[in-house]
């Protein structure tokens, strides 16, 4: 399993989130496929992630019919959101990666 791991996490870039944002909300739908590549992120991508931030507060939210975001809140009270309707789980790992290193306004 931890050579798995490694190999999992050596093959990608792991984003370190805890610079700049504080907490990290993904909200998806079970079923629809406009968050298909949401669920793809999540079953190949959160655990590289969360092992690489143990600490670090990542919620995924499911709601049947919901339109499928990610939320990034950063310090001082700012929190941003991007839909990630119909994204791949490529898209969605670029975006998390472009939201952990953007600083609040």
């Amino acid at each position: 399993v931890i050579l798995l791991l490694n190999s999992i996490m050596s093959s990608r870039s792991v984003v370190n989130l805890g610079k700049n944002l504080r907490e990290l909300r993904i909200h998806l739908c079970q079923t629809s496929a406009s968050s298909k590549g949401v669920r793809d992120w999540v079953e190949k991508e959160y655990v590289p992630l969360k092992l690489e931030n143990p600490k670090f507060p990542i919620m995924i939210r499911e709601c049947s019919g919901v339109i499928p975001k990610v939320y990034g809140r950063y310090g001082v009270g700012y929190e941003k959101s991007v839909a990630v309707t119909d994204f791949t789980a490529e898209q969605v790992r670029q975006t998390i990666k472009t939201m952990a290193a953007q600083r609040p306004i």
